[in-house]
């Protein structure tokens, strides 16, 4: 297998670097997102990536190998696996695949809170406990992954000192609504009864 561009000339020693790194934030985007894939159970979306993932890591290192002259490639093919790290978390930040558990502990009282959340969309359990320091209100809420930022700054609105642990949660009974703030006239209707 020849290389894609020529061994020498200015076009091949700089050309080839960068198609290189390229190469490699792409493979390496998708490796994070099969990872993450492949930690919800989607196993046919996982599989495909790591296809395409493996396809293009063996036509960037295959250019490396073929080039070895070339002192650009090598580090066009460490930058392009950093790079691609970072930009992989980027994108699964963007799409926020999952659902997550919010635990929230506070001392003062927290029914202003949990009237908020439930106004929102959230489905809300909340628990008297004991703490070190006395008696404290523990909160639970699952949202999905997109939707935290919501859930946080209405905790940091209605009892700012709280103290919250987030958990990513493998399986959820039932679906969540997609936006909670987005529900039928039927579900606002619903919530005024639990009342």
């Amino acid at each position: 297998m020849s290389s894609v561009l020529p061994d020498s000339g200015a076009l091949g020693l700089v050309l080839l670097p960068l198609l290189v790194f390229f190469a490699r934030i792409i493979d390496v985007s998708i490796g994070t997102l099969r990872i993450i894939f492949v930690s919800r159970s989607l196993k046919g979306w996982a599989a495909v990536l790591g296809f395409f993932e493996s396809l293009i890591w063996v036509l960037a290192i295959s250019q490396v190998m073929q080039n070895l002259t070339n002192v650009l490639t090598y580090l066009a093919f460490a930058l392009g696996f950093a790079t691609g790290n970072y930009v992989g978390v980027l994108i699964e930040e963007r799409i926020a695949l999952g659902s997550l558990i919010v635990r929230i502990i506070t001392r003062k009282d927290a029914t202003v809170l949990t009237e908020h959340l439930w106004k929102a969309g959230y489905g809300v359990t909340n628990l008297r406990a004991r703490g070190e320091t006395g008696p404290v209100q523990l909160i639970f809420t699952v949202c999905r992954r997109r939707n935290l930022q919501d859930v946080l700054t209405l905790v940091k609105r209605f009892n700012p000192r709280a103290f919250y642990t987030i958990e990513d949660v493998r399986f959820v009974q039932d679906n969540l609504p997609p936006n909670p703030r987005r529900r039928g006239v039927m579900s606002r209707l619903a919530l005024r009864n639990r009342k």
